[in-house]
């Protein structure tokens, strides 16, 4: 029952701490700029709870829709006048529409601001816990691959990407990412192999499918993960598997594939990949008995190839696991920088992504909804903390970029207001502001169509 709500209890945590951090970035701006804040709401729709707080009896309010929230502030261009006119001088004098340009840039900015802040607290909380993750050491490449065509080998560990150290494949992902919507046509690598040796490799960019954002980039690549020589035994079994559901269990060892024999994890994991939505034989040692199960592969669709999975992963001995994996911890004055730094890198990479889309570079397709945050809170929730950490930073990161768009109706449509006030010494007037917000919204509600329509799409097929 637990494991059910943990996909809608995450995705609520996480718009409502969203939501909550962005709107009190402008609460809190607002109130050091000495306007008045009359009602701080977090969510739309019907009020679960209310409450008056403060000398200015600011109403806070909890809603029904949890997908939002708002600052309502002092403002004589709000339709309810007469409560305006009512007002002495002073309290007027409160009022956000005679505030400064510098003021209410500073008030509308806060809100964004707040989400990357939150960014780089988490990010600084996960480099201060320590960031695991997989040596970018290199399993068996497939040939014709633009990683076998750069002669790069089984065994060597990724050490720099054009320059840049790489630590983890994470960070190989990430760089060769970047270099991808950079145009380059290359990415120069350097490894080191068993006997220590530097080698240095050009990758060949230009095979990569800039619209295929559902495969991952090192696939595309070539670029295949160390596989462990250990033998095949079951430490994990994912629930509501091909697995689970076939009866494998956890410190199952297997013997063979249809009568085969099977000595290492990674000639079991190629022979199920072979099989997508064919059953196989699988026998198994079990507490000194052998045990036959029949199991169809679930047929996974993988860089353009349908390969078979059937949920479960591997059960490996320490040794084994320092040589995959790396720990690497910060001090806290390196996890700040290496915090804002990730910030900021992941900012304006999102912010090249969606150049790209509206260039026509890139397809729509990479951009996702509310069906698809949730699907991932709850993924990113099962997984643990720390990866549900790093996906809060990420979303805050989306959700701040995208407020800061030149965009009427965004926080981003009001700075830019604000600004072309400051050169040109007056207002915008109020009818190229109405028609600003007509444009904002159109172009929010085309894209939250595109959204939904992407959220759809992936679970019709998967």
């Amino acid at each position: 029952m637990l494991d059910i709500l943990i996909t809608p209890i995450s995705f609520i945590f996480t718009l409502g701490l969203l939501v909550t951090v962005h709107e009190y970035g402008h609460y809190q701006v607002a109130k050091w700029c000495g306007v008045k804040v009359l009602k701080f709401s977090i969510g739309f729709g019907k009020p679960l709870w209310r409450k008056k707080f403060g000398l200015d009896q600011t109403e806070f309010v909890f809603a029904a829709i949890p997908l939002g929230g708002y600052v309502k502030m002092l403002d004589e261009r709000e339709p309810n006048q007469a409560a305006a006119a009512a007002l002495t001088e002073q309290e007027l004098a409160r009022a956000f529409n005679r505030q400064s340009a510098q003021k209410r840039i500073a008030i509308v900015l806060a809100g964004p601001v707040a989400n990357l802040l939150l960014a780089i607290a988490l990010y600084f909380l996960l480099f201060m816990l320590g960031v695991v993750g997989m040596k970018p050491l290199l399993g068996k490449l497939d040939a014709h691959t633009p990683a076998a065509m750069a002669h790069m080998s089984m065994g060597e560990t990724i050490q720099k990407v054009d320059g840049k150290t790489v630590v983890n494949w994470q960070d190989a992902r990430w760089l060769l990412l970047n270099a991808v919507l950079k145009k380059n046509s290359h990415a120069e690598i350097q490894t080191i192999d068993a006997q220590q040796k530097i080698h240095q490799h050009q990758l060949d960019l230009s095979q990569v499918n800039q619209d295929d954002y559902q495969h991952d980039i090192l696939d595309q690549l070539g670029l295949a993960a160390y596989q462990s020589k250990a033998p095949p035994l079951i430490g994990e079994v994912i629930k509501k598997g091909r697995a689970e559901a076939a009866g494998l269990k956890i410190n199952d060892l297997v013997l063979s594939i249809n009568h085969q024999p099977v000595t290492i994890w990674e000639n079991f994991v190629e022979e199920i990949r072979r099989q997508p939505n064919v059953s196989v034989e699988v026998t198994v040692l079990r507490a000194r008995e052998v045990v036959a199960l029949n199991i169809t592969p679930e047929a996974t669709d993988e860089g353009g190839k349908t390969v078979g999975r059937i949920g479960v992963g591997l059960k490996l001995s320490q040794a084994d696991l320092d040589k995959i994996f790396v720990t690497t911890h910060y001090s806290a004055w390196e996890s700040l920088l290496k915090a804002t730094k990730k910030t900021w890198d992941t900012s304006i990479f999102s912010l090249k992504m969606l150049g790209s889309m509206l260039a026509g570079q890139s397809s729509w397709k990479a951009m996702s909804g509310p069906v698809t945050i949730a699907s991932y809170a709850g993924q990113s929730a099962h997984m643990g903390l720390k990866s549900f950490f790093g996906f809060l930073a990420l979303i805050s990161i989306s959700i701040g970029v995208l407020n800061l768009l030149p965009v009427p109706v965004l926080d981003g449509g009001h700075f830019m207001y604000y600004v072309i006030e400051i050169f040109t010494g007056k207002p915008v007037s109020d009818s190229i502001m109405v028609i600003g917000q007509k444009v904002g919204f159109t172009l929010l509600a085309l894209m939250m169509f595109l959204a939904l329509y992407n959220d759809i799409n992936r679970l019709i097929t998967g």
